[in-house]
């Protein structure tokens, strides 16, 4: 069955004088439906060697590694909607400035035959069909992975460790409840940067009992109705960085509303689909 059948199916089969699709069976079929391979058919394998001599040739031998550093890392992918952050780490005496690393970076895709989309702490660009976003980094110094990360928002910069952010995520074991509050997001057409989309899961669920994943998703969007526009989330890998501060007060609004909007909805389909 399409994914277009299936939304039909459930739309119908959710309508009034119809037998109701049990909300665990429908929220499960959506994960299984956006479930994203991890092996052979993962864009995370084939992506990365597709770009990288266009990168090695841009970083001129200063490039330490590039990885797979978002939600493929993370086990919060999913097939519709989402991108591949392909983190770039830089060397610690790269000598070009961090706005000019990402100015450098976007000639080099530009010229390179890509059509690259300058984004807040990455560059975005179409791999074999494929969003890819290129999150460039400066490393410190040897002794430690904190890295330095340019961020359009400001004309700023910002230090972090992106493997903290992937070991934060892993252990939480919150992957379907942020899948699902992802895929809510964007068909919401919400601004909710996935980091601080994640910290918001794993705090309105900490300490919950699991019971159900519907029972879940109602703590989720109850937390985000009554806490977004204040609640406050550092990044765990630098204190001085504050990850809430990335959205405006009318932004976290949006957020909170459709929150809210969701505890009120009648049917899982006006939710999510």
């Amino acid at each position: 069955m399409s994914a277009h059948s299936a939304y039909s199916l459930y739309n119908l089969l959710n309508q009034p004088g119809w037998r109701m699709v049990p909300e665990q069976d429908y929220l499960n079929d959506i994960l299984a439906r956006e479930f994203v391979p991890t092996g052979v058919g993962s864009p995370a394998l084939f992506v990365p060697g597709a770009i990288r001599p266009v990168i090695e040739k841009w970083a001129g031998g200063y490039m330490i590694d590039m990885s797979a550093s978002g939600s493929y890392a993370k086990g919060t992918a999913n097939r519709s909607g989402t991108d591949l952050d392909l983190f770039i780490s830089l060397r610690p005496d790269t000598a070009e400035s961090l706005s000019a690393i990402h100015n450098t970076l976007v000639v080099a895709l530009t010229r390179a035959g890509y059509q690259p989309r300058r984004q807040n702490v990455s560059v975005g660009i179409t791999v074999y069909g494929y969003a890819v976003d290129l999150v460039p980094g400066k490393r410190q110094n040897w002794f430690c992975n904190d890295h330095s990360l340019y961020k359009r928002r400001g004309d700023t910069w910002t230090k972090t460790d992106i493997s903290q952010h992937i070991t934060k995520v892993k252990v939480s074991g919150r992957q379907a409840e942020i899948r699902l509050t992802k895929l809510w997001r964007t068909q919401k057409g919400l601004e909710f940067p996935s980091f601080y989309l994640e910290l918001a899961v794993i705090k309105a669920l900490e300490g919950k009992v699991y019971t159900s994943l519907a029972d879940n998703m109602r703590t989720v969007f109850t937390y985000l109705r009554d806490n977004i526009t204040t609640a406050r989330f550092i990044d765990p890998a630098n204190t001085n960085n504050i990850i809430s501060d990335d959205l405006n007060a009318t932004e976290k609004k949006a957020i909170g509303g459709a929150a809210h909007a969701a505890l009120v909805a009648p049917y899982w389909r006006d939710i999510v689909v």
